[in-house]
């Protein structure tokens, strides 16, 4: 095997908790009310890889979940990441999850785009999650415990590429009309 010490690693990201206001604003939308809120931002921790070998960064849930066979949760994080123009950071399940519970996400994989980042929710990342079990296993996790992985990933364009368009919200924002 050949020595992977002079591998080259990019540092091409910065992640950040996004304003309290933010926080605020997604969790009423999501949860009705601001009750809870607070206590949750303050337990935001953001994302970190366990091992020098590991690719993913670890989200963690900013409060206790549980979800039983066949429910969905969409978990506000609290996270935003600025990423380099040309990279991309893509969300996963923690891949433990994912074959004890089947976790899967809803999009299947989330794609975090750079310019993301300056959009009108502070580049706010959701990450909506099923419970997909079919051995009838209620998924259980206490604030602060990792439940999706992000990895960051560069990409290309093609030799014609003409984008020239701006973001300015989430979700289907920026597909071509």
């Amino acid at each position: 095997m050949a020595n992977c010490n002079n591998t080259v690693m990019y540092r091409i990201a910065e992640f950040q908790k996004v304003s309290p206001e933010q926080f605020s604003e997604s969790w009423r939308d999501i949860f009705g009310s601001e009750t809870g809120s607070e206590e949750a931002y303050e337990k935001i921790r953001l994302p970190r890889r366990a091992t020098t070998g590991s690719a993913g960064y670890d989200f963690p849930v900013p409060f206790d979940l549980e979800l039983a066979p066949g429910q969905t949760a969409k978990i506000p994080t609290g996270i935003r990441a600025r990423i380099e123009e040309g990279w991309v950071l893509m969300i996963y399940p923690r891949s433990g999850l994912g074959f004890k519970y089947r976790l899967q996400l809803n999009n299947t994989v989330g794609v975090i785009d750079s310019d993301y980042y300056y959009s009108s929710n502070e580049g706010h990342i959701f990450i909506k999650i099923t419970n997909d079990s079919n051995e009838e296993r209620t998924l259980s996790l206490k604030s602060g415990e990792c439940f999706a992985q992000g990895i960051f990933t560069p990409f290309g364009v093609t030799v014609d590429d003409d984008a020239d368009g701006v973001r300015d919200g989430g979700f289907g924002s920026t597909s071509v009309r």
